[in-house]
């Protein structure tokens, strides 16, 4: 019973973390600064208008862009947990984050970071669906698997991210409340901790892991038909036509799963702070700023929908 209390009043004695990430001089904490901002308004400004498009043109009501709708929603809201955050940071040198916000922080981190793996996965079956059976696409795609699809990456998210928060929170937390990172990322808060942290590593790599490679392995299928039915095309055209849609997923998949892969799914993911500070930068900040634009500017649709709109206006 006393060590149970003793265990309690270790979770009150530390009320909030230091957010040691990036330490570096005034300089480049300003130009970080900088950066970080104009990379979030970007985001923010890039998928609005992505949502804006997708709504404004009947001719882009079809699952796909239902997806991408989504997806840019999700992007928003994905950056907008960590982004704000991580500038005002390095700009007021104001390191530090409450307990709870740290704990919220890592929840909905968790809870979009997951569900855009889904979303990813989600968008490779459509696109395998559209073009390995083109004639039945709009009776598997329909409206009510569409939504099933969205609101069920959205429910793993919730049980991964709930999983996470609670198995990291209810470590001790009693001496050094530094993080080393720009956020409260499960690996990076599970190393502050004073507790045996081994259960949870374990848990994280089970975890996350299945989710990641559950989900890539969706994508990576998904494509490799993708490939061999635009191989086996006719014509040059229709072939050049489907890879054009695929190439751009294609590279926002690698690069989302490239990067979540090296943190979260291999044992050890907690050992090196630095080097994870630096490739966690390209899936919080740089990939949810991409999407719109992989997606956008390899499509003629949305170009299309783009100069209508700009014509009207």
């Amino acid at each position: 019973e006393h060590h149970l209390i003793g265990n309690m009043e270790n979770h009150r004695n530390v009320t909030e973390f230091i957010l040691t990430g990036f330490k570096l001089h005034p300089g480049s904490q300003f130009f970080l600064s900088v950066l970080f901002s104009t990379m979030y308004i970007v985001t923010v400004v890039g998928n609005a208008c992505m949502i804006l498009i997708i709504r404004m043109d009947s001719k882009l009501h079809t699952p796909m862009y239902f997806f991408l709708e989504n997806l840019s929603i999700l992007d928003i809201c994905y950056s907008s947990v960590i982004t704000p955050k991580a500038a005002l940071t390095f700009s007021l040198g104001r390191r530090t984050i409450s307990y709870n916000g740290c704990a919220s922080q890592m929840f909905f981190f968790s809870l979009f970071g997951t569900t855009e793996a889904f979303f990813l996965a989600v968008m490779a079956y459509d696109r395998f669906t559209a073009i390995c059976n083109p004639l039945l696409y709009h009776i598997i795609m329909n409206k009510r698997l569409c939504v099933f699809m969205v609101v069920g990456s959205y429910l793993s998210g919730c049980i991964n991210c709930t999983i996470q928060t609670g198995f990291t929170f209810s470590l001790s937390f009693c001496g050094p409340k530094e993080i080393n990172h720009f956020f409260c990322d499960v690996p990076a808060v599970m190393h502050t901790s004073c507790s045996d942290t081994f259960v949870n590593e374990i848990v994280m790599l089970v975890v996350c892991g299945s989710i990641i490679v559950g989900t890539a392995l969706v994508v990576f299928i998904s494509y490799v038909y993708i490939i061999i039915t635009i191989v086996q095309m006719p014509s040059a055209e229709s072939r050049h036509r489907a890879f054009s849609t695929c190439s751009s997923h294609m590279l926002a998949v690698s690069l989302f799963f490239g990067t979540v892969f090296f943190m979260y799914a291999q044992p050890g993911a907690t050992s090196s702070p630095d080097k994870s500070n630096t490739i966690s930068i390209l899936y919080t900040v740089v990939i949810p700023m991409l999407n719109p634009f992989i997606y956008t500017l390899r499509n003629k649709e949305v170009k299309g929908c783009l100069k209508k709109q700009l014509k009207r206006k």
